[in-house]
């Protein structure tokens, strides 16, 4: 298992009182975990938790935390597709967490465990991909888009041709190592829906994304902000508040979703089959949801929190940031992925191989 409790521990002022955060929590049933040793697994994207969370939790309920650290949701999903090791919460996005619920691989939850239900924002409460939430609940929702440095570009690049379809940056651009996100933006550039299933115009951003090949410095795992800190590239597409962590760090690092729209998306909270500790699961998933531990997390993390409760105790500065909370303009520009089946997904590892043979 992955100590992540310091990751990034030096990168912001975290919320003040966070160390008390124990205090008062509105998190756990007075039945249920008490019979399982105290342990849980945790199957976790990276830079994707509160400072402090995981030993809160456990200075309350003594159940100690593992985690490990996952890149994209295709590696979440292939940990899990021949079965669960013993991870007992995950967070795979909308579309995975709709795959998985269609493969049977989650756990449907207990909702009479998990009373901080009530503190999530209504729009979040019946989405498609789960209708009445009963496998999945909301953890942080987002876009993705292109962090870049200022002093290194022309303008702000409001279109996704500078990493898509143009050598002006080359060398210095990186993509996200994740199949069908880059393949359904480089739609969106197209003109195209971001969930296009014809194989003729999935084929043609392929061929435009090997033509870009020789300008992109990596497929990136998952890095790219820290990639676009260091210098090794001035422009990247990556998660909206990946690059908000670091433009804390770096005043000429911004954000944008470009004019074309993104991808709009929700990762979500979720006890898959066979988890080894499904009612400290429970009671993690209810803690990550209370109003102070949920606000503690946000801040830190920098996306934007689905938790009404949580966000009510937030600065404005948090609130009212549109790279955070993006405005109803830019939302109307994105578009949320759907799962679509295996012969889509079988079609997206197939080009997706293409261009790395490329």
């Amino acid at each position: 298992m992955v100590d992540h409790s310091t990751r990034r521990s030096t990168r912001r002022s975290f919320l003040a009182g966070t160390g008390a955060v124990a205090a008062g929590l509105t998190f756990l049933p007075k039945n249920g975990w008490s019979a399982e040793e105290k342990k849980l697994n945790f199957y976790n994207w990276d830079t994707y938790i509160g400072e402090t969370t995981l030993a809160d939790f456990k200075g309350v309920t003594g159940v100690d935390v593992s985690m490990d650290l996952f890149a994209d949701n295709d590696e979440l999903f292939a940990k899990l597709k021949e079965g669960n090791p013993g991870y007992d919460v995950i967070v795979p996005t909308n579309d995975y967490a709709e795959r998985m619920i269609t493969a049977k691989m989650l756990m449907a939850l207990d909702h009479s465990k998990i009373p901080n239900i009530a503190n999530i924002s209504k729009p979040f409460l019946n989405p498609k991909f789960d209708p009445g939430r009963k496998y999945s609940l909301p953890y942080m929702w987002g876009t993705v888009g292109i962090g870049y440095r200022k002093s290194r570009v022309d303008g702000v690049p409001n279109s996704w041709k500078a990493l898509y379809d143009s050598n002006k940056y080359s060398g210095r651009i990186a993509l996200l190592g994740a199949p069908s996100t880059v393949l359904q933006v480089g739609c969106k550039y197209l003109g195209w829906p971001l969930n296009e299933t014809d194989p003729a115009k999935l084929e043609k951003v392929a061929e435009m994304l090997i033509k870009q090949k020789p300008h992109i410095k990596v497929f990136a795992e998952d890095n790219g902000q820290d990639l676009l800190l260091s210098g090794e590239v001035d422009l990247t597409m990556e998660w909206n508040g990946d690059i908000l962590q670091v433009m804390a760090e770096d005043k000429d690092i911004s954000y944008v979703v470009p004019d074309e729209g993104g991808l709009l998306w929700e990762d979500t909270l979720a006890i898959p089959n066979g988890a080894p500790h499904p009612e400290n699961a429970h009671a993690f998933i209810n803690y990550l949801l209370d109003a102070k531990a949920g606000a503690a997390i946000a801040d830190f993390i920098q996306y934007a929190t689905p938790n009404a409760a949580a966000k009510a105790l937030m600065k404005p500065e948090y609130t009212g940031n549109p790279a955070i909370f993006p405005s109803d303009d830019v939302i109307a520009r994105c578009e949320t992925a759907i799962y679509q089946g295996t012969e889509y997904t079988q079609l997206i590892d197939r080009l997706w191989t293409k261009i790395g043979a490329a």
